[in-house]
C-alpha cells in the first residue's frame, strides 16, 4: 500500500515530490474528524440569483463532473470557512459539502488522485462541481487545461474510523468511472460528445472534420443497448500519450468540454 501513497509533510508543496505513477495519491494530511467551521455552513445561501442548500453531512457523497482550479489571484484571501487560502496546500471549494470536508478527487482523464480538504465555497461558473487549489490541480495534471472531468468522493473519518489502513483501502479503490489502464501502444479514442439524436452527432462530426486532421466518427448504439441510446462522437485512433494530450488541448481550445479517453 505504501507504494500507492505519497505522504506530504506540513507545508511542503506537492509538486516537489510529484509521483510518476498515475495510481499515486497525494495526501498532505491524514483526514480527521473536525468540527464544522463557524462560517460557511449556513443552511442555505444565494449566489448570482441561485439558491444553494448545504449538506448536514458529507457521508456517502460521490459525484462526477467538471473541476476547475484557482490560484495566485486568491492566494492569502479569506475562504468561506474563515481560513486563508493557500494555493500551495491541497484544498478545494465546493458549493454544498460541509466545511471542512475531506474528499478524494480522481482525474478521470489520467487516473491521478489527491485527497483535498474542502474549506471554501464555489465554483459558481457553469456546470463545474469543484474548484481545486493550484497544488491539487498541479498534482492532478490539469493546470494547463484549466478543467478536467473528475470524481469527488467524500472521506468522513467518523464513518471510516481512525484506522489509516481503512482509509487508504478506500482511497486506493478503482473508481467505477475510470477506464481500465491500457498497455503502451494500444489504440484509444477521445470522446467529445454523446447525443440522443444522430443529426446532432453528425453536426458536431462535420464541424470537427473541417478543423482536425484526425478521423472523426459517430459510433451508433448497439441494437440491444440502453433504453435511451446515444450516438457518440469520437476522434481517433490515437496511440501515444503525447497525441492524446495534444488533441485534448486542441479540442478544449475549440470550446468543447474536456474529452473522455475511451477504448475502440
Amino acid at each position: 500500500m505504501s507504494g500507492l501513497i505519497l505522504l506530504m509533510a506540513g507545508c511542503a508543496s506537492p509538486s516537489s515530490r510529484s509521483p510518476t505513477s498515475t495510481s499515486a495519491i497525494a495526501i498532505e494530511a491524514m483526514p480527521k474528524a473536525e468540527p464544522k467551521s463557524r462560517s460557511g455552513n449556513m443552511d442555505t445561501y444565494v449566489v448570482l440569483g441561485k439558491r444553494y442548500y448545504t449538506k448536514a453531512s458529507s457521508r456517502d457523497h460521490v459525484e462526477t463532473g467538471l473541476a476547475s482550479w484557482y490560484g495566485k489571484q486568491f492566494h492569502g484571501r479569506k475562504t468561506s470557512s474563515g481560513e486563508r487560502y493557500d494555493m500551495h496546500r491541497l484544498t478545494a471549494a465546493h458549493k454544498t459539502l460541509p466545511l471542512p470536508t475531506y474528499a478524494l478527487v480522481t482525474n478521470l482523464e489520467n487516473g491521478r488522485r489527491a485527497v483535498v480538504r474542502i474549506n471554501d465555497r464555489g465554483p459558481f461558473v457553469g456546470n463545474r462541481i469543484i474548484d481545486l487549489s493550484y497544488a491539487a490541480a498541479k498534482h492532478l495534471e490539469m493546470v494547463n487545461a484549466g478543467t478536467a472531468r473528475v470524481e469527488v468522493r467524500s472521506i468522513d473519518p467518523r464513518d471510516h474510523g481512525k484506522d489509516a489502513r481503512t482509509l487508504l483501502r478506500l482511497a486506493s479503490a478503482t473508481p467505477r468511472h475510470l477506464p481500465p489502464a491500457r498497455p503502451p501502444g494500444s489504440r484509444v479514442y477521445l470522446q467529445v460528445g454523446a447525443f440522443g439524436s444522430r443529426g446532432h452527432a453528425e453536426q458536431l462530426r462535420r464541424r470537427l472534420v473541417s478543423t482536425l486532421d484526425t478521423p472523426v466518427l459517430v459510433k451508433a448504439p448497439l441494437a440491444n443497448g440502453a433504453l435511451a441510446p446515444l450516438y457518440k462522437v469520437q476522434v481517433g485512433p490515437l496511440r501515444s500519450t503525447a497525441d492524446v494530450d495534444a488533441l485534448g488541448r486542441r479540442l478544449t481550445a475549440l470550446g468543447l468540454e474536456p474529452p473522455l479517453v475511451v477504448p475502440p
